[in-house]
């Protein structure tokens, strides 16, 4: 009875384009104030949303988007989860979200459909070999599951690609994290966005922010394009544009955008089962579950905040991509686009306490951003909540530009660098 109630359920709807289904989360006008408003309705802010009311029990939350959820890099990405990181910080912080990305869907009673089917990165030459090697050591020292395959193993665990890749990017061996995969971008932000809104949070689109009122050092209130809100804390999380509203609140950051490419083919049957990423040659397969290959390239060789691609970049990929995978010749792309990726010197985000205090960062994670989802909105909602960070993001403090202890992970951190 329930499954035909919901078969005749879907009909109806369907027939009336859907205007009679319930709103998966509140549309409300913001309230004068709130004890914590969240710039940016992207993943890392949604999330960090929701665990502020789930583990912080604090729910008089904004979350203010400029325009709709999980319209910027949330939804301009190739949605690659893993953990491999090379340093002790990176390896912690990462793993953490990995944990919390198996059992998300079960979290948030959401399907983020994400799929361990297992990321590659190759080695071309016997100086990738090396660092790969290293990498995987670090890893397993800190308990984070990382393999080293010779190209006999590479070529078991993904037939399709050439190994001598007609000699240009000979295929030497790989590092294998099996535990890493995809997900589905949109879901994620859809679910936390559910999630947080039945706790209470307010989530807000089409609501620019302009500036903030600032008075003896302390952040009074987010300037908007509905009015000003009041906000004993806020919370910055806009991925490529954090530089841009971290100068309207008066400093500046080490930190630079530039647009990050990629692309998606025609829909095909199923052809590679798993990640297979290049930083040498910058270029990453993976594909989605309606058959189209989906293709990351490199990022532009200039400071800018466009989100379209560009053919030297796409040309240069796809020549990559064709020699790696002799068979995907003759697909046709069917779009291209870019993600505005906001970068730092070491390749490691910042999540941290500002100079205006009450006024928190959370950005410069590069290509690092979808898959540190649920850690960022973890760690730094503890941040905001404590107002002092959690051992996993401590080392993430802005103030390391400073001290000097950096964490370089231009070697980890794929193509943004």
């Amino acid at each position: 009875m329930t499954a035909r109630y919901s078969i005749f359920s879907l009909l109806r709807n369907a027939l009336s384009y859907h205007e009679n289904w319930p709103a998966a989360w509140r549309s409300p006008e913001p309230k004068a104030s709130y004890d914590v408003v969240i710039v940016g309705g992207g993943g890392h802010g949604l999330a960090t949303a929701y665990y502020l009311a789930k583990e912080h029990k604090i729910t008089n939350v904004a979350v203010l988007e400029r325009g709709w959820l999980g319209g910027g890099n949330t939804g301009r990405n190739t949605t690659i989860v893993r953990s491999n990181y090379l340093w002790d910080e990176s390896a912690a912080l990462y793993e953490h979200a990995l944990k919390l990305w198996e059992t998300m869907s079960q979290e948030l009673n959401y399907n983020v459909m994400f799929s361990q089917r297992g990321v590659l990165n190759l080695a071309h030459n016997q100086h990738d070999l090396r660092e790969l090697s290293r990498r995987v050591n670090a890893n397993r020292l800190n308990d984070v599951d990382s393999e080293l395959l010779d190209a006999r193993q590479v070529k078991e665990f993904c037939p399709i690609i050439d190994l001598r890749a007609n000699g240009r990017y000979p295929v030497l061996g790989a590092t294998l994290q099996r535990r890493g995969g995809t997900a589905r971008h949109d879901a994620v932000a859809w679910g936390y966005a559910r999630a947080a809104d039945a706790l209470g949070v307010d989530i807000i689109q089409e609501c620019p922010v302009t500036g903030f009122r600032i008075s003896n050092g302390r952040i009074q209130a987010v300037e908007t394009g509905k009015g000003a809100i009041e906000a004993k804390k806020v919370a910055l999380c806009v991925a490529g544009h954090t530089s841009v509203l971290a100068e309207l609140a008066g400093f500046r950051l080490p930190i630079h955008s530039v647009p990050l490419q990629a692309l998606v083919s025609e829909p095909v049957k199923p052809v590679i089962d798993c990640v297979v990423m290049s930083n040498a040659i910058h270029a990453y397969v993976s594909q989605s579950d309606k058959g189209e290959l989906v293709i990351g390239a490199g990022t532009d060789k200039f400071i800018g905040y466009g989100q379209r691609g560009s053919l030297p970049v796409t040309e240069e990929t796809l020549g990559a991509v064709c020699e790696l995978f002799p068979m995907f010749r003759r697909m046709r792309m069917m779009r291209q686009w870019g993600g505005t990726v906001d970068t730092c010197p070491d390749a490691s985000p910042i999540v941290s306490k500002t100079p205006v205090e009450g006024l928190y960062v959370n950005g410069g994670w590069g290509t690092g951003g979808f898959k540190s989802t649920p850690g960022s909105g973890w760690v730094y909602a503890h941040t905001i909540a404590e107002d002092r960070p959690h051992p996993l993001n401590e080392a993430f403090d802005m103030n390391r530009f400073v001290t000097g202890y950096l964490i370089d992970e231009h070697g980890a951190a794929a193509v943004a660098h």
